[in-house]
C-alpha cells in the first residue's frame, strides 16, 4: 500500500475582496483518482481547491483557496507520501496588488499587473527524492511537444495529457507519457474509467518497481 498525495480542483487568485481570478476546474478528475487509488487499497492525501463535487470519505482531504496555500499544504504532506498525482489546476498568476476594498467601476479600463504564481507539481517535483511524481498538461496546441517539456521541467516520472474539453465534462482523453517521449497509452471515456487506468499504469510502473 502507497500513500498518494493527489491535487485537485482550480484555486483562486483574488483582485479584492469579491473578485477573482480562476479556471473551470471541476475537480471531477481529481475525486475520481481518489476513488480509483482507495479501490486498490491505497492511502489518499487529497489537497483541492474550491469545488462542487464531494470526494470519497476515505481520502484525507486538506480544502485550500489559492495556489500558495494549495504549495503549502502540498509540502507539509508530501513528505507522508511515495508519490504525487498533480491532477490540480492552480491558477498560474495572481496579482501583484489586492485592493482592499472592492473596485469601483469608473468607465475606465482596468489595468492589472499579474505575477506568475509557483508551479506546485516543479516545486514538489524538484524535492521529490525517491518519491514520484504524475502530472497533468491541459494544452492547446503542440500537445504531445508542451506536455513533454512540462514533464522534464516538472522532474515528474510520467505526464497526463489532455485538452480543454476536460474541464466541466464527466468525460476525459488522455495520453499517458513517459520521460522517452513514448505515448504508453491512450484513454477515452468516463473520468470513473480514465481515472482507474490511470491508476492501473501508476500500479504497474512506479508503485511496484519502488516495491520491487
Amino acid at each position: 500500500m502507497a500513500c498518494i498525495l493527489i491535487t485537485s480542483g482550480p484555486t483562486r487568485q483574488y483582485l479584492d475582496p469579491v473578485r477573482y481570478l480562476t479556471n473551470a476546474s471541476s475537480g471531477r478528475m481529481g475525486s475520481a483518482l481518489a476513488a480509483a487509488a482507495l479501490h486498490l487499497g491505497h492511502k489518499v492525501i487529497l489537497v483541492s481547491g474550491p469545488v462542487e463535487v464531494s470526494y470519497p470519505e476515505e481520502a484525507e482531504h486538506f480544502p485550500v483557496t489559492s495556489t500558495e496555500e494549495m504549495l503549502a499544504v502540498c509540502q507539509e504532506q508530501f513528505v507522508r507520501c511515495e508519490g504525487l498525482i498533480g491532477a490540480a489546476a492552480p491558477c498560474d498568476y495572481r496579482p501583484e496588488r489586492v485592493e482592499p476594498h472592492k473596485i469601483a467601476k469608473t468607465g475606465e479600463p482596468l489595468l492589472l499587473q499579474l505575477t506568475e504564481t509557483e508551479d506546485v507539481v516543479a516545486t514538489l517535483g524538484q524535492r521529490k527524492g525517491n518519491r514520484w511524481v504524475v502530472g497533468f498538461a491541459l494544452e492547446t496546441e503542440d500537445h504531445r511537444l508542451r506536455a513533454l517539456a512540462k514533464l522534464e521541467k516538472k522532474s515528474c516520472d510520467l505526464m497526463v495529457l489532455n485538452g480543454p474539453q476536460a474541464m466541466r465534462s464527466p468525460n476525459n482523453e488522455v495520453e499517458i507519457i513517459a520521460p522517452s517521449g513514448e505515448v504508453i497509452n491512450r484513454f477515452v471515456g468516463s473520468k470513473a474509467s480514465v481515472a482507474e487506468e490511470i491508476l492501473q499504469i501508476i500500479q504497474q510502473r512506479l508503485i511496484d518497481q519502488a516495491i520491487a
